[in-house]
């Protein structure tokens, strides 16, 4: 009769040794903190990708590691809002007031209860109408850029990060998130479509740089709801890499359930299951973006 396997020797064994290595990794290391301010967008215009999921627990893990960070929430559907644990109620002071009524963004931001560091300005309900309004208002597309520069002097410490949630789509209120931001975050979700309309938003992006943001660059994509198992998901992850090596971060993002839950229980998976493969995937990931800094 053959004998059983050890524990050690089984698949279970190995990955929970795997994931100790790696969370021990990450508490041995000090995160470089950013001198000056790091403007991220976080888009694209293909929906379902994990564009909030990546902006709030990306925000969440920098936080957590010493940064002060602000989470823009431009979204209409406002789900950063709520991942975040901030209210976003329809008569809540919203990011809306500062586009649209010229609100300073010092009177709507609000702290996150994950992390003493971590900020949000929340979406409304109202956004969905801002990019109608937007259209016969005068520097429509400069009005985020400039209520944002405006607070990041005024404020008494400095923010090391920014992050702007866009909605999925490639109307004014992308566009203002473009031209407030000085680097561009796309994530990329590992599946047979991953590719398709990239090309459209690297267009835009470029447009953007000549004509309204000249400081405007492409430096983070991340690859997204990754499944090991699949050759599929190995196939896109290589595409990816071979189109844009400089930008890819080796950290991959796995299909996760609990990155999933989190949202519902009004936290990052950061705060939500903090050993948990997926949220060692977006610490390990923020990890990088520290460690690379900001394009020169």
């Amino acid at each position: 009769m053959p004998s059983r396997p050890r524990f050690e020797d089984t698949p279970l064994a190995r990955e929970l040794s795997e994931i100790t290595r790696r969370r021990h990794a990450l508490e041995a290391e000090t995160l470089p903190l950013p001198s000056q301010t790091r403007v991220f967008t976080v888009a694209n215009q293909k929906g379902g990708v994990g564009k909030t999921t990546t902006t709030v627990n990306l925000a969440a893990a920098l936080a957590r590691n010493g940064a002060r960070v602000l989470v823009i929430d431009l979204d209409p559907q406002g789900n950063a809002s709520t991942a975040l644990g901030v209210e976003h109620r329809s008569e809540t002071a919203s990011v809306y007031d500062v586009i649209i009524n010229d609100a300073a963004m010092d009177d709507v931001v609000q702290k996150s209860p994950e992390f003493a560091a971590l900020y949000c300005i929340p979406a409304t309900i109202h956004l969905a109408g801002a990019e109608i309004e937007l259209v016969s208002m005068v520097a429509r597309e400069q009005r985020l850029r400039t209520a944002l520069d405006r607070f990041l002097a005024e404020s008494e410490e400095l923010f090391h990060y920014v992050f702007i949630d866009c909605p999925p789509s490639l109307g004014l209120l992308t566009i203002n998130a473009f031209v407030a931001a000085r680097e561009v975050l796309i994530p990329i979700q590992c599946e047979y479509y991953a590719l398709e309309g990239l090309s459209q938003l690297l267009s835009n992006i470029q447009l953007i740089e000549r004509h309204l943001n000249p400081v405007l660059t492409v430096s983070t994509i991340l690859l997204t709801m990754y499944d090991a198992r699949t050759n599929l998901a190995n196939q896109v992850a290589q595409d990816v890499r071979d189109h844009f090596p400089d930008q890819v971060l080796s950290t991959l993002i796995p299909r996760s359930v609990r990155i999933s839950e989190a949202p519902s229980y009004g936290q990052s998976v950061i705060s939500y299951d903090a050993s948990s493969p997926g949220s060692l995937s977006y610490l390990e990931a923020a990890a990088e973006i520290a460690r690379r800094g900001a394009p020169q």
